[in-house]
């Protein structure tokens, strides 16, 4: 291993260093961390998703249309052209506060799920007299002032945050985008969920039916991966076969994208020494040889799931050292892995991804890099309220990781002297 390579490894995170314990919510996906978004009285247009530069842009929901709205019967076409590219997409795509605003393992509907992001993404402080204080009005992945916690880290997430007395300011905010999630039209037992006020709405986002009909218009080569602690695995994976076969009423076009999907739910195990992937009566190891999980993701054709490990997560203090599994190959200029969660930190020990970059092409060595590093690279700390308010979000999202991996690969490619 070259002297620029055991460089890149330097930031691992520290071991010793005591984990702060996460405002783990009840919940089968347990995603419970706490981290950005602030809460408006105003309803600003959206522009996109945050760039990499500026994680903290305030951002907002759409003043007229739900999610869909445009999206009937031709819901690939973004607003404005993204380019085209040839590298293979394999998009690792967590369920709970990502594509899905509910839970059917504790029963959350759409409104308590809601609740409880907001209440994991609104910042203040205790201020001089030790009173709690909101310091921002408007959503953004990142504290606003360096003294800014949310709320949910220091009071737990809540799922009736929005009818709790501090959560009355952002009320507004919560109906705003509660009604972008309604389902128009009459009830549809596969795709549209009861939630607690009687209303219908998405089970599975808009936006993410308009990433799969986008990505095939575009002619990409791509694979999706449902990764989750949780277990509406099977749920979402029929879900989305039905969707594939033009049952969705706003998305029938989607027949016309040949997308294979494995419905067997598949497992992924931790321990200190390996991680063991398996489905059906596949299995492979990360030991001796790491590369051998990165090529079975890698080598993926259309729709999967796996069930990652919870309990290592929780036994590794719910640290990105015990998350869920992710190698990427820098040296690899045929795929590009990106992976979408909200529990997603620059915090390490915060973060439910554990990134593993290999060193030197084709080789078998890789380290734990920082989740900075590929942060908005290869990591997408996922902004649930962009995706319900803007039916482009996860495609504008991949195209910008896109344009950050060109850049990560020429630096890459610098250092080690290609």
């Amino acid at each position: 291993m070259s002297a620029e390579e055991l460089d890149a490894c330097s930031g691992d995170p520290d071991p010793s260093r005591p984990p702060g314990p996460p405002a783990v919510a009840a919940g089968a996906e347990q995603d419970g961390k706490a981290e950005s978004l602030e809460a408006p009285r105003r309803t600003p247009s959206p522009s996109g998703s945050p760039g990499r530069e500026e994680p903290g842009k305030p951002l907002g929901p759409r003043p007229a249309g739900g999610p869909g709205a445009e999206g009937r019967d031709s819901p690939g076409s973004p607003e404005h052209p993204l380019p085209v590219r040839t590298k293979k997409l394999v998009l690792h795509m967590d369920i709970n506060n990502t594509i899905f605003v509910s839970d059917s393992a504790t029963g959350e509907g759409p409104k308590a799920a809601l609740s409880s992001y907001l209440s994991s993404v609104c910042w203040g402080h205790f201020n001089q007299e030790g009173k709690w204080q909101w310091l921002s009005e408007l959503p953004s992945l990142l504290p606003p002032t360096p003294d800014a916690s949310s709320f949910s880290s220091i009071f737990g997430r809540h799922t009736k945050f929005i009818s709790s007395t501090l959560g009355h300011p952002f009320q507004s905010l919560f109906s705003s985008y509660l009604q972008l999630l309604e389902w128009p039209g009459q009830p549809n037992s596969v795709f549209s969920v009861l939630g607690e006020d009687g209303r219908h709405y998405h089970r599975v986002l808009p936006a993410f039916f308009k990433l799969l009909a986008g990505l095939s218009q575009q002619g990409r080569r791509f694979a999706i991966i449902f990764r989750t602690f949780g277990k509406d695995l099977t749920s979402l994976l029929q879900t989305t076969h039905s969707a594939l076969q033009g049952q969705h009423p706003q998305f029938s076009a989607l027949k016309e994208v040949m997308l294979p999907v494995d419905l067997r739910p598949g497992k992924i195990r931790c321990s200190s020494n390996k991680v063991m992937v398996s489905r059906g009566k596949e299995s492979v190891s990360s030991w001796p040889d790491a590369r051998v999980v990165y090529d079975y993701f890698s080598a993926m054709e259309g729709l999967g799931g796996f069930q990652d490990h919870f309990a290592w997560w929780s036994r590794n203090n719910f640290s990105s050292q015990g998350g869920k599994p992710l190698w990427v190959d820098p040296h690899d200029p045929e795929v590009q892995h990106i992976c979408f969660d909200d529990n997603i930190r620059l915090q390490d020990r915060e973060s439910i991804i554990h990134p593993q970059v290999f060193m030197g092409q084709g080789g078998q060595e890789y380290c734990t890099v920082p989740t900075s590093e590929l942060y908005g690279i290869c990591l997408v700390q996922n902004d649930l309220l962009q995706a319900i308010a803007n039916p482009d979000y996860f495609l504008m999202t991949v195209s910008q990781c896109e344009d950050r991996y060109d850049q990560y690969l020429s630096k890459v490619q610098a250092d080690n002297g290609y």
